[in-house]
């Protein structure tokens, strides 16, 4: 089987893992105990005839099996619906207003993770031992296990409290500055600490991971080739043994990415971050059915389409892979 083959067979398995995710993702939320209209009654008091009312907009009062169509059909055209809290604005304004907060925040995050912890772990693997690699080693173990709530409480506390350097909260000020370069300026200076916090979460991941793969490709025969041929340290590196260590970082370069939509919840509550992650929270706290289902939907989509590329690269960067 060719490319083109491969290609076509692994586009057939995301559809139906599209469809699979999606009714898993409605027979999850009928089943989920709770009556968020009665709670949405209950704290705007409403009448029984606001109550009704509220039931036939969000179409409760239908047959299960056309409940599961009309989800269907809302689901793939991306119309999901009104929110049962933020009186009652359509699902995809409310995504729409704070996608762009998290994906400016864990995208700089992630690329910047990727970046240092790919060179940082190769490098320590080619140094393997030494004290650049212990250095590295133990650095990257720490910030990996230390929880991203502590981590964003402490900068929060030193550098928000004690040295007002950055703001406690927000992902701009209110009101947001009017010249464009100091908006600019004021989202970094707002962004600064949750992406610290995530950055240093996640590059020790990459950087352990990159070493491991690096060290497996060292012992091979053509880098023990390159070097009796007197090639450069840094070309047999980056060249050689990190260009056939690629595949493993590929897979969890692109499911660290498509996180990027579902947003770091712990983080962007520690830091009150109008971000999809605290979208979520505020969902779930609130019993914001249509929000949790489209963003848990959106979520989902990211990283099946990320595995999807990823396979594609696949078989780019392993020709084998294909047959």
């Amino acid at each position: 089987m060719g490319l083109a083959g491969y290609i076509v067979r692994r586009s057939i398995y995301t559809v139906v893992l599209i469809y699979l995710v999606l009714t898993l993702n409605f027979i999850l939320f009928v089943a989920m105990p709770g009556d968020p209209v009665a709670i949405l009654a209950s704290s705007l008091r409403l009448r029984p005839d606001q109550v009704e009312k509220v039931v036939k907009l969000f179409g409760l009062d239908q047959p299960i099996h056309i409940r599961y169509f009309k989800y269907l059909q809302s689901m793939f055209t991306f119309n999901f619906g009104y929110s049962y809290y933020y009186g009652g604005r359509p699902v995809a304004e409310l995504i729409m207003e704070r996608l762009p907060n998290t994906i400016l925040l864990l995208g700089s995050a992630t690329v910047f993770a990727i970046i240092a912890g790919v060179i940082i772990g190769a490098v320590a693997a080619y140094r393997r031992g030494g004290k650049f690699d212990v250095t590295a080693i133990t650095a990257s173990l720490l910030t990996t296990a230390l929880p991203t709530f502590w981590m964003g409480m402490i900068f929060l506390l030193i550098f928000g409290v004690y040295l007002h350097w950055f703001p406690l909260a927000g992902a701009m000020s209110r009101p947001p500055p009017t010249e464009f370069w100091s908006q600019i300026a004021d989202r970094l200076w707002h962004l600064f600490l949750p992406g610290l916090t995530l950055f240093l979460f996640f590059y020790g991941s990459f950087a352990l991971l990159t070493r491991s793969a690096v060290l497996e490709t060292l012992t091979e025969d053509y880098i023990l080739t390159a070097k009796a041929k007197g090639l450069d340290d840094r070309k047999i590196l980056f060249k050689h043994a990190l260009r056939n260590a690629l595949l493993p970082l590929v897979t969890t370069a692109a499911i660290w990415l498509a996180s990027v939509i579902g947003g770091a919840i712990i983080t962007e509550q520690i830091f009150t971050y109008e971000g999809m992650g605290y979208l979520i929270w505020m969902a779930v706290a609130r019993y914001d059915y249509p929000v949790l289902q489209a963003t848990f939907y959106i979520l989902a989509l990211a990283v099946i389409i990320a595995n999807f590329i990823a396979d594609i690269i696949y078989g780019f960067i392993d020709p084998r892979i294909k047959y």
